[in-house]
C-alpha cells in the first residue's frame, strides 16, 4: 500500500518512513504544500499522511484542494493543535481521520489501515479468497489453515490482488503501489514476485491475462 506524507518535521517524517516501512506500507515524502500539490497531481497513491501546519501554508488547503478535484484518497491529519475546533475543521474539510501530535507509530498504521479499508467499503480487516486468507495488521497469510511466509513485496502484490479479486492488475500498477520515488524497479520485478507467490500459493493462485496484467484465479 502506497502512502504519501507529507510533514516538515524531518525526524517526525523519517521516523514515520521507517516506522511505517516496517509495518508493510510503501513510503513516499514531501515537506511543503507545494510539493504534497505536485506529487498528488502526478501520481496515485492508497492513503495521505497530512500534517496541518506546514512551512508554506496549511495542510487544510491541500485537503480541500484534493477534495475539490473529487480526489478521494483517504487522509489521516497530523495536527499538534488538538482543540475540538481544529478537529472539527479537520474533518468537515475532507479528512478521513484525525491524530494529535504526539502519536504512537502503530496507531498510526492501524488508522491508515482502518481509513484505506472503509473507502473500501470492507467491513472486516481481514482479506479471504477461496481457501487463502491475509491480515493487513500481522502481516500474514494463511492457506487451509496454514500459515505461509512471504516477503513483504510479495505480501503487497497478494493484498493488491485480494482486495479486488475480480479486477486486472497492470505491472505498472502493482509496480507504482509497491515502490516509492527513490526505489529502483528492476524490469521483471513483478514477475518474480508473482512467480515466488505461485510456488507458495499453488500454480492457479494468479493468473496472467496476457498484454494486460493480473489477477486471482479462480478459486
Amino acid at each position: 500500500m502506497r502512502i504519501l506524507v507529507v510533514e516538515d518535521d524531518d525526524i517526525l517524517r523519517d521516523g514515520l518512513k521507517v516506522g511505517l516501512g516496517l509495518a508493510g506500507f510503501s513510503i513516499d515524502t514531501v515537506s511543503t504544500v507545494a510539493d504534497a500539490s505536485e506529487a498528488l497531481a502526478v501520481d496515485r497513491f492508497d492513503a495521505v499522511v497530512l500534517d496541518r501546519m506546514l512551512p508554506d501554508g496549511s495542510g487544510l488547503d491541500v485537503l480541500k484542494t484534493m477534495r475539490r478535484a473529487e480526489n478521494r484518497t483517504p487522509v489521516l491529519l497530523l495536527t499538534a493543535k488538538d482543540d475540538v475546533s481544529d478537529r472539527i475543521d479537520g474533518l468537515d474539510a475532507g479528512a478521513d481521520d484525525y491524530l494529535g501530535k504526539p502519536f504512537d507509530l502503530d496507531e498510526v498504521a492501524a488508522r491508515l489501515r482502518a481509513i484505506t479499508r472503509r473507502a473500501a467499503g470492507r467491513a472486516s480487516a481481514q482479506l479471504r479468497f477461496g481457501d487463502v486468507s491475509l491480515d493487513p495488521a500481522s502481516m500474514t497469510v494463511e492457506k487451509q489453515g496454514c500459515t505461509i511466509g512471504l516477503s513483504r513485496r510479495e505480501f503487497s502484490i497478494l493484498q493488491a490482488l485480494m482486495e479486488n479479486p475480480s479486477a486486472i492488475h497492470s505491472k505498472q500498477a502493482l509496480e507504482q503501489r509497491l515502490y516509492g520515488w527513490q526505489e529502483d524497479v528492476e524490469s521483471n520485478t513483478i514477475e518474480v514476485h508473482v512467480h515466488k507467490l505461485r510456488a507458495k500459493l499453488g500454480a492457479g493462485a494468479i493468473e496472467t491475462v496476457r498484454g494486460v496484467g493480473y489477477r486471482l484465479g479462480r478459486p
